[in-house]
């Protein structure tokens, strides 16, 4: 890979529409300022299997489309980019190929747009050309040589030119974590490594997390542990590839773009704001809305602070959202009691107890009574089903106990709930 060292100005938006084996461009991204603005081509405009990027930030109008106020570039684009772990491997890149130990002009947005993987989530792509799509590092790589990859890039080694395209084909991913993807027959897998700064096993944590959220009847991602070199690596499948013939594509959007917001209005993220948008806009709001409230009571229980608005998505059809399955829900490190989750949860309390979460029930269409039935069950499956998961985990008694109590069912989250909501016997 070779980045240039001239900062990009123009990217044309390539898209998979519903269904489609092939992508087809949807219009051109350009520089102005400080500013990414985007407008549809004519072509696609015309074409009646067009829908568009997203709704309302980009309807179907000829002509430069404003910017929704305070972002700098269109939302449904951003969803597309390289998040922390992206960009850094990107930059890492970079300093190979110019072989320099500082950059003269940082990447723009653009840049990482142009020279991240290909193979990037939801259903869009960027290229310099608008009439010949370039798919960018096909390259299959051994799960062994990502993890040892991805180390190099922790440890601030440059990467050899056969590590640095084993990396590259995953730089699109979202989140800080290291992370890669692996492409197998029939399904796509996110495959995410440890750290050197984790304190605790993170890997099977995050396993042992979406397995019960899974139990507890919530609509989760699949997940499967592995080893590579000795390591723990957390298999996640990809619900936005579908395979028929060939690879389909689900376009979908952030809960930061449905709320309009970008990464510095973030901590005003609220599921108050996303259960009102879900009542008007998505497909089936009241399974959609149960769901929602499920994960803001899982989150308080298995200690998921980062709950984040890029941690929340929905497909998108052209016309409707729709719930994406859940994932990143991944118990974080935590040494008191007293938490708060990323999201406001009720108003402007986001206090990661269920307290809170019964006091906003309303908001998601469920009665105080619907709202204890769902919490009660959930404690109910996770304490049934612990032992069990824990031991496909194969978690140690130590990495249990310092689970138990601390992340899951940390004694905070019960703090002054009602009667009717039955505490947890550890506790």
């Amino acid at each position: 890979m070779t980045i240039s060292k001239k900062a990009s100005t123009q990217a044309y938006v390539w898209i998979w529409l519903p269904n489609a084996y092939e992508p087809v461009v949807a219009g051109v991204l350009n520089q102005v300022n400080q500013q990414l603005i985007f407008n549809y081509g004519r072509n696609y405009l015309n074409n009646s299997n067009s829908i568009p990027i997203y709704l309302p930030e980009l309807p179907f109008q000829t002509g430069q489309l404003p910017l929704l106020p305070g972002l700098m570039m269109p939302g449904c684009i951003r969803d597309a980019s390289p998040d922390a772990w992206g960009r850094r491997v990107l930059i890492t890149q970079l300093m190979r190929d110019i072989k320099s130990t500082s950059l003269s002009n940082e990447l723009s947005e653009l840049d990482y747009l142009l020279e991240s993987g290909s193979n990037r989530i939801g259903a869009l792509d960027f290229q310099e050309s608008s009439t010949k799509y370039i798919a960018r590092n096909k390259q299959s790589s051994s799960l062994e040589e990502l993890l040892i990859a991805s180390e190099k890039i922790e440890q601030g080694e440059i990467l050899t030119p056969t590590l640095g395209l084993a990396l590259q084909h995953g730089t699109s991913l979202g989140g800080a974590r290291p992370k890669a993807l692996l492409v197998e027959e029939s399904k796509q897998w996110i495959a995410k490594f440890s750290t050197r700064t984790d304190i605790f096993n993170v890997i099977k944590s995050e396993f042992v997390a979406m397995r019960l959220a899974k139990k507890v009847g919530l609509n989760v991602a699949n997940v499967a542990l592995t080893k590579a070199l000795g390591k723990d690596v957390l298999l996640i499948e990809r619900f936005d590839r579908i395979k028929h013939d060939l690879w389909t594509r689900k376009a979908l959007v952030s809960a930061l773009t449905i709320l309009e917001l970008d990464e510095m209005m973030a901590p005003y993220a609220s599921y108050e704001k996303l259960a009102d948008i879900i009542r008007k806009r998505f497909k089936e709001p009241e399974s959609d809305l149960k769901e929602l409230f499920g994960r803001i009571v899982f989150n308080i229980l298995c200690g998921n602070t980062d709950d984040h608005a890029r941690n929340h998505a929905a497909f998108w059809d052209g016309s409707t959202l729709e719930l994406t399955p859940a994932y990143d829900i991944c118990p974080q490190s935590r040494t008191g009691q007293e938490a708060t989750q990323a999201m406001l949860i009720s108003g402007q309390l986001r206090h990661s107890n269920l307290l809170t979460c019964l006091k906003g029930a309303s908001n998601f269409l469920l009665s105080n009574d619907e709202a204890i039935n769902i919490i009660n069950h959930q404690i109910q499956v996770i304490q049934q089903s612990w032992n069990d998961i824990c031991i496909l985990a194969q978690l140690s008694e130590v990495e249990r106990r310092y689970l138990m109590g601390r992340q899951f069912f940390n004694p905070f989250a019960f703090f002054n709930i009602p009667p009717e909501i039955k505490t947890p016997s550890i506790l």
